[in-house]
């Protein structure tokens, strides 16, 4: 037994045998032949009903009966397997041109699978005979069968690039082919312009052949995916389905899906609109109905009342498969390689195939019809010479003599028959001096002969079909030698297809980008957006409040909880962005079209349902960003721990859609206040024990990295950190100066800002203090307020003037007295006239104030009661808020001031 173990290395055994299998499944299974497109199962389906006959125009035949047969005869793989590739042959939403035709269920464009094999009948479609025509006429090769017991053609002699007709897709051993599908005229008229010139250019291709067409129709968005794919072979398409938004009554609208893209599910997408509905990723839905029928694709989704129909859309082409990419792949098989073909390359290559077939069906009835004529000679000599021929005959003792004697005469024939004999190659060389001998297959056909065949009509029938023999070899002879015919007929071939099968385009080509923005499809209107200190945001049409400008006060506070308040609000244009800081130093941002439409009284959506938060991450500041052509602006950070950072508002300009990282914070650290400003404004950062700081923006470098903290703000004592940041506004007056202004009665300044004027009294007041009206003026005008408010219910407003500016990074001068009264500072920010507070303890205690009852104190002092807290009872959170019975005055204002 030793002696009968050969050893072997398992790596190359391995290697040869992978390789074989591999090879094997390229070859024999997944990818196409770039000659007629097929792969060996579809060719062997077409090739078994072509030859049992099951023609267009005949009878359907079980399609149990044709899988049998390809089964049995060509094809040793599962039933399954072929019964599907028959299946998608006859799907008019598989394939732009079926080539199979289908009685039953095949299937659906749903998802819905063919009924079983023994169900469903099938014949060929009438454009499948150009693909076998002429098979028979050795156009291509054969070769056997699995068992070999049959043969069957290694390629079909296509009349047409069924390739690039139906396409093809296949996943072979580390390989794959994807490949569209193309409109049928537009393809031949390529394959004519090349015909004509050969050195065609790809743009000269491209007008004749704008792109792919797919069953399904849809619209292909952008030509740069598919000058990518005919160019080199690769290539991304991005296809969409049509729509249109129709009105329905009561000022609502509707959605309607009229195609969708080649290979989706409709159910299924059907289904994915629900899923997002259900999510609220998707907000304005209230039903979807699949109204399709035998006519096409129709699914209405009926939208909410004041729905934005073009953003809802916008929602579902960016969300679902109803707009999605097509990744051509155009590896063929060449020659028996697989190969990466470019559109022209599978055009030469389909265009030589087409050559090979017309040369080699030629030649096969030339040699066919020289053989007839060879036979057709020899009948008309023997017609010519009757009597002697019938002589030998009744001589001979039996037809062996007389085929022997036959073939030993020497026949004298004319020059007319001479000609004749010269041009039929398999005669001439029986011909010698004008002496003719008679071959064996001639004998055999004289000794065949009827005696009809000696009647003077038969001579001259005879005579007849010799000349035509002889013409249509002539004409054989002419054509291969001729490459300008061939050419002609392998246009005329094409341009028959076209005229008997061709059909419009059902794609459209679209000339736009793929990354289409959402706002190209939003109308621009003025919007309000509402935030409320539980994190509830939403916008509404700032038209609501034109048209009830008087009589609908207080709107925007209905619909809200009892414990919730508006503590932010601002109008913009529906294209205007916004960016959204978290607590954890990340950053989104988000146009205001894609904030949550709603009517004034409703409630909103919580922020945490709109960006993809972490845990423990939350919104803590929200602003408009400011125009993109300022380049002056810039951006202030600052957190906890009391360093601050500077950038450039540009920075900022480009958010991807799940944020970015916006400050770089320390383990512990996190972020308190984002502002937007420029250098000759004022910083005032406050902390939890009473201190502030007020310094110049420009002292702050402006840096070029957002992995940073920045530098120091404030220098913080232990258990200190900074709770607010505010940007003032950068008076240049020295600190004197201010000293002096903050002497003149309180009542005084505020007046002058209000009336925007001196009185005779105030002026003798500044005369005696030495201070000139302008500038006087000028400081009264631009007068803020600070309002601190500490845990225990303190609190006071201050003037802004009283914080002197110093250099960044000290140790900061007293906002607020922390006493043991009072206990640490939990707000600090800049109030107006007429505004309004609201503060809430860790009890869940809410109390509502006008800013107006708060005292304006200097800043060492411990400021009046504000909340009368209990025992163990602190405010931890402090918010401004709008007015209800001012807020669509605030709204007119706000819209005004960005007006201006």
């Amino acid at each position: 037994m030793q002696d009968n173990i050969v050893p072997i290395s398992i790596v190359k055994e391995l290697e040869d045998s992978y390789l074989s299998y591999a090879m094997s499944v390229i070859i024999s299974r997944a990818i196409p032949d770039v000659r007629d497109g097929f792969k060996p199962v579809h060719r062997r389906i077409l090739y078994a009903m072509s030859r049992a006959g099951f023609d267009a125009g005949k009878p359907y035949k079980k399609a149990a009966r044709i899988v049998g047969d390809v089964m049995g005869k060509y094809h040793p793989h599962g039933d399954a397997a072929i019964y599907d590739s028959l299946v998608r042959m006859a799907q008019d939403f598989s394939l732009l041109l079926p080539l199979v035709d289908g009685q039953g269920n095949f299937g659906s464009i749903d998802g819905d699978p063919p009924a079983s094999m023994r169900y469903t009948e099938a014949r060929l479609q009438k454009v499948s005979h150009f693909l076998l025509n002429d098979i028979d006429e050795d156009t291509v090769n054969f070769r056997p069968n699995y068992d070999g017991n049959e043969t069957e053609p290694v390629v079909l002699p296509a009349e047409f690039p069924n390739l690039l007709v139906n396409g093809a897709s296949g996943v072979a051993v580390g390989m794959a082919t994807n490949i569209p599908s193309h409109n049928l005229g537009e393809i031949i008229d390529a394959c004519i312009l090349y015909v004509n010139n050969p050195e065609v250019t790809l743009d000269e291709l491209l007008e004749v052949m704008p792109g792919p067409d797919f069953p399904t129709g849809g619209t292909i968005l952008g030509r740069s995916g598919i000058r990518s794919a005919f160019a080199t072979g690769r290539g991304s398409i991005v296809v969409q389905g049509k729509t249109h938004i129709e009105d329905l009554p009561q000022d609502r609208q509707a959605i309607v899906i009229d195609e969708i893209p080649y290979q989706v599910n409709k159910v299924k997408l059907i289904e994915k609109i629900g899923e997002l509905v259900k999510e609220k990723r998707i907000d304005g839905i209230t039903e979807i109905r699949d109204e399709s029928d035998k006519s096409g694709i129709r699914v209405v989704i009926d939208l909410r009342r004041n729905a934005e129909a073009s953003f809802i859309l916008n929602q579902i082409l960016g969300l679902t498969p109803l707009r999605s990419s097509f990744s051509v792949n155009t590896l063929v098989l060449n020659n028996n390689r697989p190969a990466l073909m470019s559109l022209k390359e599978i055009i030469a290559a389909f265009v030589d195939f087409r050559k090979e077939v017309l040369i080699r069906r030629t030649e096969f009835r030339l040699r066919k019809t020289r053989e007839k004529a060879h036979i057709y000679i020899g009948l008309y000599i023997a017609v010519l010479s009757i009597d002697e021929v019938i002589k030998i005959i009744r001589g001979a003792k039996d037809p062996a003599e007389a085929s022997r004697k036959l073939l030993n005469k020497e026949w004298k024939t004319s020059n007319e028959i001479n000609t004749i004999i010269e041009l039929i190659s398999d005669s001439a060389s029986f011909l010698k001096d004008g002496v003719y001998r008679l071959t064996e297959l001639q004998i055999k056909a004289i000794l065949d002969m009827k005696l009809q065949r000696l009647t003077g009509l038969e001579k001259d029938k005879l005579e007849a079909e010799l000349s035509s023999m002889i013409n249509l070899i002539k004409e054989y002879i002419a054509f291969l030698g001729s490459g300008e015919k061939l050419m002609k007929e392998i246009k005329n071939n094409l341009q028959e297809i076209k005229n008997r099968f061709a059909v419009p385009r059902k794609t459209s080509i679209e000339e736009s980008d793929t990354d289409i923005e959402a706002e190209d499809l939003i109308p621009q209107e003025d919007m309000v957006i509402t935030v409320t200190m539980n994190g509830y945001i939403k916008r509404v049409k700032l038209s609501h409040y034109r048209t009830q400008r008087r009589g609908g006060k207080g709107k925007l506070g209905q619909g809200l909880k009892e414990e919730d308040v508006i503590t932010e609000l601002f109008v913009g244009n529906t294209h205007t962005s916004f960016l959204f800081f978290s607590n954890i130093g990340r950053v989104y941002r988000l146009k205001v079209y894609k904030l949550p439409l709603a009517e004034p009284t409703a409630r909103g959506r919580a922020l945490v349902n709109i960006f993809p938060l972490s845990d423990g991450e939350t919104i803590t500041n929200i602003m408009p960003l400011p125009s993109e052509n300022d380049e002056n602006q810039n951006i202030v950070f600052a957190t906890a721990y009391g360093n601050i950072r500077r950038n450039s508002l540009a920075d900022f300009h480009y958010i991807p859609s799940n944020g970015k990282i916006a400050i770089k914070l320390d383990e512990g650290d996190k972020l308190v206040s984002v502002k937007v400003c420029n250098e000759i404004d004022h910083v005032l950062l406050s902390t939890t024990l009473g201190k502030s700081i007020r310094f110049v923006v420009s002292d702050v470098r402006q840096f070029k990295s957002r992995n940073s903290d920045g530098v120091r703000g404030i220098k913080l004592v232990k258990n200190d950190s900074v709770i607010s940041m505010t940007i003032l506004n950068g008076i240049g007056v020295a600190t004197e100066t201010k000293e002096l202004y903050l002497k003149v009665p309180l009542a005084k300044r505020l007046g002058t800002a209000i009336n925007n004027s001196i009185d005779s009294k105030l002026e003798k007041t500044l005369n005696d203090l030495g201070i000139d009206n302008e500038l006087f003026l000028k400081l009264a005008v631009n007068e803020e307020f600070i309002l601190t408010i500490t845990e225990n219910g303190f609190g006071k407003r201050t003037s802004a003037y009283e914080y002197r500016v110093t250099n960044r990074g000290g140790v900061g001068i007293t906002n607020i007295l922390t006493t043991s009264r009072n206990g640490n500072v939990v707000a600090s920010f800049p109030v107006e006239q007429g505004d309004n507070i609201m503060l809430i303890t860790d009890k869940g205690k809410l109390i509502r104030i006008s800013v107006n009852e708060i005292r304006i104190a200097g800043r060492s002092t411990q400021g009046v009661t504000l909340f009368k807290t209990e025992s163990r009872e602190k405010v931890v959170s402090v918010a401004k808020i709008e007015d209800p019975d001012s807020t669509e005055d605030s709204i007119f204002e706000v819209e005004n001031s960005i007006a201006s």
